[in-house]
């Protein structure tokens, strides 16, 4: 009898499990990759079936409109329409980049429009009216669209006043300040043979850039899928079976190979598309590899829970409103470039609205703390190509708003209904 009045050494007694020893690290390892592809397709359907729809409503959103499109006007899917497609949507993408870390929070940034105006007025103030050097005219006008980012991130994380007051605020004060530093003439043409103008106007001709960009993607993308599974599995983690990865791979891959030879078909490779894709790996990087990303993440997930662990929530809320900023500048600065001119309807409603559409029917949720980069590229093709579509078949520029504003509430009554169904199971 021991000290504690029980008996030693008595074996194992009925129903009792104490003789089952617990799964070591390596017994975790090992059950880590099990079930291959057919458990993870199961797990899949059950995240699914829980309201976890993340892109799949957007990818299916995508072929459904292009196959209506194309059966209704064969040049929807023709290289030349496409070329132009991936370059149309580079201005509204870099937006919509940047309130990808507003809406990360549960915050929503609605001057981002009159940001991206007021900014590109700006250039062209300081390049063509006044001879700045063009590389000093772009820092500029990135650093307002910074500053404007932090005041209104300090109003509201600091100040307590709700972003959608804040920004609501801005969307009339910078629209009006865009008004003014135009000035009488209201519309400033651009240099044809400067940097900003080249923007959208330069493509590499040569068939093997496009292939390369393709290859090195894709490549990219197998290596850092691999290494994940690798350091998951050595974590004692679940992870996607190599089959998996094998699959991810090749549709990417697919995907990729064909969009080099459709734009090689026409012009080759947009430099406007390549910038945004550069944009979308290295800001989708630091959302999921860094700590400053995941800080962001946590605070949506619950922002007086993140605070309790230490994390400074004022400036991460004020940092994010500064990235939208900026990122609304890069975003004006391509616009202007691509009708070469920045003029009195530069940064409307309608592209506040096309921006945040973007990246909502990608899969960024409007409570925060779910989605990605890469959800503006699907977002933002699915927008373009249904403005894409519309215009081919002649349909009134009224009804497009109409459609568009269609779009858009189908996406967040969307958002709505999944962050209920993840509720009811627990997920959310």
């Amino acid at each position: 009898m021991n000290r504690t009045g029980t008996s030693e050494n008595l074996g194992p007694r009925a129903g009792d499990d104490s003789d089952r020893t617990a799964p070591t690290a390596d017994d975790l390892r090992r059950t880590a990759g099990e079930g291959g592809f057919r458990s993870y397709a199961e797990g899949f359907a059950r995240k699914l079936r829980s309201g976890e729809l993340g892109p799949l409503p957007g990818i299916i959103g995508l072929v459904v409109i292009g196959a209506v499109f194309q059966s209704l006007d064969q040049q929807f899917l023709s290289p030349r329409n496409i070329s132009n497609l991936s370059v149309d949507i580079v201005g509204t993408g870099m937006i919509a980049l940047g309130i990808v870390f507003v809406l990360l929070l549960g915050e929503m940034d609605l001057s981002v429009g009159s940001v991206s105006g007021l900014t590109a007025a700006v250039f062209a103030v300081l390049n063509v009216n006044h001879g700045l050097p063009e590389w000093l005219a772009i820092v500029a006008a990135m650093v307002v669209g910074a500053v404007i980012g932090a005041v209104q991130g300090f109003f509201s994380a600091r100040v307590g006043v709700p972003a959608f007051v804040v920004t609501l605020a801005g969307l009339l004060a910078w629209n009006g300040l865009m008004l003014y530093v135009l000035g009488a003439s209201g519309t400033i043409n651009l240099q044809e043979q400067g940097l900003v103008h080249a923007l959208t106007s330069y493509y590499f001709h040569d068939p093997a850039v496009a292939y390369g960009v393709a290859a090195f993607g894709v490549a990219v993308f197998f290596l850092a899928s691999y290494r994940d599974a690798r350091r998951r599995r050595a974590a004692g983690v679940r992870t996607r079976p190599r089959s998996v990865i094998a699959l991810r791979t090749g549709a990417v891959a697919l995907v990729a190979f064909a969009a080099a030879y459709v734009l090689n078909r026409f012009e080759g490779l947009p430099l406007a598309l390549l910038i945004f894709l550069a944009f979308v790996v290295g800001l989708g990087f630091v959302l999921r590899r860094t700590f400053y990303g995941r800080k962001i993440f946590s605070i949506g997930g619950g922002a007086e829970a993140a605070r309790r662990a230490g994390i400074n929530v004022v400036w991460l809320r004020i940092s994010a409103f500064m990235v939208s900023g900026t990122l609304a500048a890069v975003g004006g600065l391509f616009l202007a470039s691509r009708v070469a001119a920045v003029g009195q309807t530069s940064g409307s409603t309608m592209l506040l609205i096309n921006a945040v559409a973007a990246a909502v029917i990608g899969g960024v949720s409007l409570f925060g703390g779910r989605g990605t980069t890469w959800s503006v590229l699907l977002g933002v093709l699915v927008i373009q190509s249904i403005a894409s579509g519309m215009v081919l078949l002649g349909i009134p520029t009224p009804m497009q708003s109409v459609i568009t504003a269609g779009v858009l509430l189908a996406a967040v009554v969307l958002d709505s209904l999944s962050r209920h169904s993840q509720k009811l199971h627990g997920r959310a």
